[in-house]
């Protein structure tokens, strides 16, 4: 699904020089290159504050512990989903609460928001799926309204823009109180092991998030509140200095991939492409297609019969899982995530894909879906 190795080869020089200057500094922990990539960051999301820390899923964490959320606080959040999104609410002994998606972009569907606030609901939590961003507007708006904080999943989608109707432009995760991203190696922006990272405009919660992140310490051996140890070590903050230099051209290779995969296959009935919605741009994360009276574990195993890999993102949408019962949510309440568990499958999508491979997967698929 990813070709992590080809990748690192054409940046092997820049990427070895990086891990070799910070052996020889042996500054390992925090210093000047986890500070000189969180100032790129910023540059380049036009965030405010950047604070890194050790994945995305502690990114959560800290958010909403910065938030000062108590036990019982409500946010409203979806179950289409990787399980982090909701396990870092429940984490805290907050309360999930579910609002379907829409079934074509597979984001938080914003009309449902408001019919799920009550007088516990402290945040909404939306996550931009697959590459591209829920309708962030709508959803701020809905939060001014009610007094309510956002915080965006955005550990999908690094690189990916909103159009709001005055016309501005704002990157993913720099719109709510908080967003999050990821640093795991299958992501947009990928470091060689486990790695995450807060945006904010606020000063007052970005310090507050750092010194979360640093074990409730702002000053070394004063601890002013219970926090995490929680950082991005200087090796991978290096590694990834370098790939965000190339994360344009990154994102550039992935849309073209994903535009070749949609004029190939538009043909295909059996098939229900990715759409993009008007206000975002998409950065493809995953190319997830719908498959319509198609089975999808038999399509999956001629697959890879054929050296095609292919995942199914998600299989079991969250409300649904054995450690989520506690919500006491049942089949049938959130009807577009349980279809979509059913009918999603994800191509090969990254950097490294060749012409001849997406020629291949495509024909192999068009063959396959005709039997």
């Amino acid at each position: 699904m990813v070709d992590l190795h080809g990748q690192y080869l054409k940046i092997k020089e820049e990427v070895d020089a990086a891990i070799n200057r910070v052996v020889d500094s042996t500054r390992f922990i925090r210093g000047e290159e986890v500070t000189a990539f969180e100032n790129e960051l910023s540059d380049y999301t036009r965030s405010a504050y950047t604070i890194s820390c050790a994945n995305g899923t502690d990114a959560l964490i800290l958010a909403l512990l910065a938030l000062d959320l108590q036990p019982g606080d409500e946010v409203i959040t979806v179950p289409f989903t990787f399980v982090s999104t909701v396990e870092a609410i429940a984490f805290l002994h907050l309360t999930p609460i579910f609002v379907d998606v829409s079934p074509d972009a597979f984001n938080m569907d914003v009309t449902q928001i408001e019919s799920a606030i009550t007088h516990k609901t402290k945040a909404i939590l939306p996550v931009h799926l697959f590459g591209q961003c829920a309708d962030m507007e709508a959803i701020m708006s809905i939060a001014r309204q009610h007094g309510l904080y956002v915080v965006e999943d955005a550990c999908q989608s690094i690189g990916a823009e909103v159009r709001f109707s005055d016309g501005s432009l704002h990157q993913a995760g720099t719109m709510g109180d908080v967003g999050c991203t990821s640093f795991f190696p299958s992501k947009n922006l990928s470091c060689f092991g486990d790695g995450g990272a807060l945006f904010t405009q606020n000063a007052i919660l970005a310090e507050k998030i750092r010194m979360l992140a640093n074990h409730g310490s702002s000053t070394r051996y004063v601890h002013e509140t219970i926090g995490l140890n929680s950082r991005l070590d200087a090796v991978q903050a290096a590694i990834l200095r370098v790939k965000l230099k190339c994360l344009k051209r990154y994102t550039q290779a992935r849309q073209n991939a994903a535009r070749y995969y949609s004029e190939q296959l538009s043909d295909q009935n059996q098939l229900i492409l990715p759409v993009t919605a008007a206000f975002s741009s998409h950065v493809y994360h995953q190319y997830t297609v719908k498959l319509k009276d198609v089975d999808r574990t038999g399509l999956q195993s001629q697959l890879l019969e054929n050296d095609i890999p292919s995942m199914v993102y998600y299989p079991c949408p969250i409300h649904l899982q054995k450690g989520y019962q506690f919500l006491h949510n049942k089949m049938g309440d959130f009807p577009v995530s349980e279809s979509l568990s059913k009918m999603v499958l994800s191509l090969p999508m990254h950097t490294e894909l060749t012409l001849e491979q997406m020629d291949y997967i495509v024909k192999t698929l068009k063959k396959l879906l005709k039997h």
